[in-house]
């Protein structure tokens, strides 16, 4: 593609592609048109990093031979001589290529090759006029044809829909997509760091199950043929990973895919990943502090800060979670509400409603106020906050408190009014975790079906004795949301579910 060309009005892509096919055409009758031969030596960002400040005249004196390879993102012809831009994973860089340093027919080979081709060079390091950094190329090599043109320069993918259904064309165009998702890379390894760190054992459990438990939410049903019986894929790893810390693996975490048949929202996908994790002798208190740790690491690794920025408000993620219950909560961004109505069921209801809000499932004070909480206090917690002490009629797995059995040691941690954690000490009491079973199965005979099924199984492992234990659960996708301002849950997914086209 010349230059007249690339500054003209975009073809048809049709017959941009109809061209592309001819030469691939072409290429393949003079021989092997995606070769495979080549080895390249080093990548882009590490040779600007070791090269780009040194002096023309010093780096010349070097002769330094290099071997690189990726994507023709620019592309200059300016007749006996050529300029192209490549892009591999960790950045760009820049080839200069000339009659007399590659020969005459591949150069005008070269003229032909079209912006988005894989090529290779081998060359050695210069400074240009500008002071540049650039492969001074003495052999070039096509090893894939690019067929379909690269989206606008100028403007990439402007449509947002379009960058999650081709998320590979995003990647290619978008320096800052692919910034992101190095940072979840980053995120997910560090949390490893922090788990190993503190001896925890990783493991995996199953994602299809039986039974589908471990959280209240609406499961999707599959079926397995050769066992003739339906299986649910997993909505959360708990029951498995505490069936371990009885069987004496008393510290594990999985990092895992969990899938709810839920709606969707810039904060909710069908398939999403967390790490949950069990810690016996420990409780929720414990899990608090672990929690603190892994987001102050995470957001040190991805963002160099434990003070970070999300939609332009400061996050401080370095000093010590707050703490409310869920009635604090309420008073706190509600101080008009009175303790006496915040006892009355029958007023908390009407309250609700009055906001908006849909009424509980669960009868009972305690999942009321939780619901006038999600109204009227959750999207106002903006800095990190812990939400203690939930109601048992929320909170099946959860341990009761022994001051006060209508409330469970349990959290939930909330940021930039989001959730993004939930954990407490674990009920392990069989005799106890049964009754709340039955009372679930009798709210989803009520018509409720994110309530829990029975798990007889996790009951008979229970009677083998769990240990008094903490556990939490920590959303990844909504943590790389909130440490590489993300407004949406897809821009944070490398394959979001989408509608079919």
């Amino acid at each position: 593609m010349s230059e007249h060309e690339q500054t003209a009005p975009s073809q048809d892509e049709n017959q941009i592609m109809a061209e592309r096919r001819q030469k691939l055409k072409q290429l393949r009758e003079q021989g092997i048109a995606f070769p495979n031969d080549f080895r390249r030596s080093h990548f882009a960002q590490p040779l600007q990093q070791a090269h780009g400040a040194k002096e023309k005249d010093s780096l010349a004196a070097e002769h330094i031979e290099v071997a690189v390879a990726g994507r023709m993102m620019l592309k200059r012809v300016m007749g006996k001589a050529s300029f192209a831009t490549l892009q591999d994973s960790s950045g760009r860089i820049q080839a200069y290529l000339n009659n007399d340093s590659i020969g005459v027919a591949n150069h005008e080979a070269f003229k032909h090759w079209d912006l988005g081709d894989i090529i290779a060079i081998r060359g050695t390091l210069f400074k240009t006029k500008t002071g540049e950094l650039s492969v001074h190329a003495s052999e070039i090599r096509l090893l894939a044809k690019n067929l379909r043109p690269l989206p606008e320069k100028f403007h990439g993918m402007t449509d947002q829909e379009q960058k999650y259904r081709q998320r590979y064309a995003d990647l290619i165009m978008s320096e800052e997509s692919r910034a992101t998702f190095i940072k979840r890379s980053r995120i997910v390894q560090t949390i490893r760091d922090v788990m190993v760190g503190e001896d925890y054992l990783e493991v995996e459990t199953p994602m299809m199950h039986p039974i589908p438990g471990g959280a209240t939410a609406k499961p999707f049903v599959t079926h397995h043929n050769a066992l003739d019986m339906p299986l649910y894929l997993r909505v959360a790893p708990e029951l498995y990973l505490k069936r371990l810390v009885v069987g004496g693996l008393e510290r594990v975490f999985e990092i895992n895919r969990n899938f709810r048949n839920e709606g969707m929202s810039t904060r909710h996908n069908p398939e999403f990943t967390m790490i949950e994790f069990y810690e016996a002798y420990s409780d929720y208190q414990r899990m608090m502090e672990m929690t603190e740790l892994i987001i102050r690491r995470c957001a040190l690794a991805a963002c160099g800060s434990t003070t970070i920025y999300y939609n332009g408000q400061e996050v401080d993620l370095g000093k010590p979670f707050d703490r409310f219950t869920i009635v604090g909560a309420i008073k706190h961004y509600n101080p008009q509400y009175s303790d006496a109505q915040l006892a009355d069921a029958s007023w908390v209801s009407s309250e609700i409603q009055r906001l908006g809000g849909k009424l509980p499932p669960a009868p009972g004070l305690g999942s009321l106020q939780l619901a006038l909480f999600e109204e009227c206090a959750e999207s106002q917690l903006w800095q990190p906050t812990f939400i203690v002490d939930y109601p048992v009629e929320v909170s099946p797995l959860a341990r009761g408190s022994d001051a006060d059995p209508s409330i469970t040691e349990r959290f939930e941690l909330f940021i930039v009014g989001r959730e993004h954690a939930n954990g407490y000490s674990e009920l392990n009491d069989p005799e106890d975790q049964a009754a709340r079973f039955q009372a679930q199965v009798a709210q989803k005979d009520a018509g409720d079906d994110e309530a829990m099924h029975y798990d007889a199984d996790y009951i008979r492992a229970m009677e083998y004795g769990l240990p008094p234990t903490g556990g939490c659960g920590i959303g990844i996708d909504r943590l790389v949301m909130l440490l590489t301002d993300a407004p949406s849950i897809r821009d944070v997914i490398l394959f979001p579910q989408m509608r079919m086209e």
